[in-house]
């Protein structure tokens, strides 16, 4: 039996190429439904990758060494260094004022003048009777210097007329005359002694009585004890005062230079203080409530030898030049007082040292850009600044924001970073 093989047209080609398709394509739906069948009967799927975890955006801020002052901070009440009510010492009516009100007054200038007439008249009068008893004493000692004379004579006429009488020469009565006057003359220059000696004690009162009426009339001219700053006048020209009226003074004196500043800290900060400033002078700054200008700068120079046992507090006290007039008495102002400075503090923003059940700790931002987390031993923390004692070396990164969602190892984003605040000073 002949075969051959007939070559296969254009046409029959296409055919052919469109049944191949069609068989493929059933081939395929066959699969298909087979696989979803494999699924509905527990078969399981294929595993997919899951995709990494997206980074977690941050704040982080920088570990830097500086160095730290020691600081204790406190609001305090400005205090004059010295405060005088001014008063009359003597009663009488105000004749001058010689200061306006809130002018700076020198020790010793002249204040008030109170009628100084009735003074001068007293004075007078004093020094004119110490004048009479004067002329009292001159008499008593030419008396008693008469007498005298007159006892040296009748001494004489005594041994002369007892060799007469032990001789026979006058008779005993004529002698004992002459004794009797001897003693009479002794009597009279012991009182004459008394009356002398009277007479100097009443000129000795006579010069208290003088020297008190000069005191009165120099207290008609009322001046400062103190340097100070005058406030208002409370008695003018015209009135009369009386001495020594407590309840209602002439001026109040200020001394505002130097000036105090009293404040108190906690109990607990006593010990550093006494320890610090045994070792050389504390520094204290001042702030006004006032905003602008510079601190005034002062030294610590009171600890009070008491705690307060209702507050538990100590009183100090600084002491500032006040060139300026910066510090005003009744004024509150925001006390710094220096205690030490600690070199080369490890520093971290404040807000990097979070609270855990097992003390601080911080994130530590790795050079991966993951995250650790460190426990940290905190020094002190004052405000937006938190100094270290064990944890972290300078140039560490800590998170300072976005902790809340973050665990260890935990990839992070930094957003920005933010610095730590300079240093101003912290609770010691």
């Amino acid at each position: 039996m002949t075969s051959f093989r007939r070559r296969m047209t254009r046409s029959e080609r296409r055919g052919e190429s469109r049944r191949l398709l069609a068989l493929a394509a059933a081939l395929g739906l066959l699969a298909g439904a087979i696989g979803g069948c494999g699924e509905r009967e527990g078969s399981a799927p294929a595993a997919k990758a899951a995709p990494p975890a997206p980074a977690v955006p941050v704040s982080a801020g920088d570990v830097v060494a500086r160095d730290v002052p020691i600081q204790v901070k406190a609001i305090g009440n400005v205090q004059a260094l010295a405060t005088v009510s001014v008063l009359s010492l003597v009663g009488g009516e105000v004749m001058e004022i010689h200061f306006t009100e809130g002018q700076d007054v020198k020790a010793g200038d002249k204040l008030f003048t109170i009628d100084p007439r009735p003074f001068q008249a007293a004075l007078q009068q004093a020094e004119a009777q110490k004048s009479q008893h004067r002329a009292q004493i001159a008499q008593a000692r030419a008396n008693l210097e008469r007498d005298r004379a007159q006892y040296e004579n009748a001494k004489v006429e005594e041994e002369r007329y007892k060799k007469l009488v032990d001789g026979g020469y006058i008779a005993r009565e004529q002698y004992d005359q002459i004794v009797t006057t001897e003693k009479s003359l002794a009597a009279t220059i012991d009182a004459d002694s008394a009356a002398v000696s009277t007479a100097e004690a009443v000129v000795q009162a006579d010069e208290a009585a003088v020297e008190n009426a000069k005191l009165q009339l120099s207290y008609t001219a009322i001046r400062a004890p103190i340097d100070a700053r005058a406030g208002s006048v409370l008695i003018h020209k015209g009135n009369v005062v009386k001495a020594n009226d407590v309840g209602n003074p002439m001026v109040v004196l200020n001394r505002i230079h130097p000036i105090y500043v009293s404040f108190a800290v906690p109990e607990q900060f006593l010990d550093r203080i006494k320890r610090y400033r045994a070792a050389g002078e504390l520094k204290v700054t001042a702030q006004g409530s006032a905003p602008g200008g510079l601190p005034a700068q002062g030294e610590l120079s009171f600890v009070n030898n008491t705690v307060d046992m209702a507050t538990g507090t100590i009183q100090l006290k600084a002491t500032f030049q006040n060139a300026d007039n910066a510090l005003w008495p009744g004024q509150f102002a925001n006390v710094v007082l220096t205690l030490n400075t600690e070199r080369g503090a490890i520093v971290v923003p404040s807000q990097a040292v979070q609270a855990g059940q097992k003390g601080s700790y911080v994130f530590v931002v790795k050079r991966d850009m993951t995250v650790e987390n460190r426990p940290v031993s905190v020094a002190f923390t004052d405000g937006p600044m938190t100094v270290i004692a064990t944890g972290l070396t300078p140039g560490e990164r800590v998170v300072t924001d976005g902790q809340l969602r973050l665990v260890p190892g935990a990839r992070v984003e930094v957003k920005t970073d933010a610095a730590p605040a300079p240093a101003k000073g912290s609770k010691g």
